[in-house]
């Protein structure tokens, strides 16, 4: 082999090789604290949980396998339905994703060869907790699936130079009264009292003094 060829193919190796890097190269996603995985990853509203009841204004990916025009994503309107090709009007709201693709294939049956649904909670609207004070970001936010107070603060976005980070607490609704649940930040994540750090429930309001 010549000098000049030789050069030549090693010139071209050292082009290709950082394009082929450049391919398999992972690029990391925002971080997303409540769930410990990349954003990108998994959309944080997100849920697969059989047990998670759906509710209106919920976004559910419908799957029936092998029937592309009966596949697609659905809002879940506020009376709780939602409108399928040939079912028209399908009661959503109340239903698991398990309870709710059954019905969705008993439904098709009629115009379906043994159809088979999947259904999968793809935006969690309905269920929210609220966050307020002295935080960066107040608001509602998605109740995911075990969310704890720890994990609902890190939605907000950080704390204010003012926030009184030992007097933190939660506001639920039991028994028709407001409940007053006391969380101190710094002895929760120095790994103290980690009772304090409880699962969040739909309604609940955390407030940062």
């Amino acid at each position: 082999m010549s000098k000049r060829i030789h050069i030549s193919i090693l010139a071209l190796a050292m082009i290709a090789t950082p394009a082929t890097a450049q391919k398999t190269e992972y690029q990391p996603g925002p971080w997303n604290a409540s769930t410990g995985k990349d954003a990108a990853q998994k959309p944080s509203a997100q849920t697969q949980d059989p047990s998670y009841v759906i509710g209106a204004q919920d976004i559910l990916d419908i799957s029936v396998w092998k029937e592309p025009e009966l596949t697609r994503i659905v809002p879940v309107r506020p009376d709780g339905k939602i409108s399928l090709p040939l079912l028209n009007d399908v009661q959503a709201a109340g239903l698991t994703p398990t309870q709710l693709a059954d019905a969705i294939t008993a439904g098709l049956k009629k115009f379906v060869t043994d159809p088979q649904v999947t259904v999968i909670v793809s935006q969690i609207n309905s269920q929210r907790v609220y966050i307020t004070g002295e935080v960066q970001r107040a608001g509602a936010y998605p109740l995911l699936p075990g969310m704890t107070m720890l994990q609902a603060l890190s939605s907000a976005g950080g704390f204010t130079q003012f926030a009184n980070l030992k007097k933190i607490y939660m506001l639920r609704t039991e028994g028709g009264k407001q409940v007053r649940y006391p969380f101190n930040y710094k002895e929760v994540i120095a790994g103290k009292d980690p009772e304090q750090n409880i699962v969040m429930k739909a309604g609940d309001t955390i407030v940062v003094p």
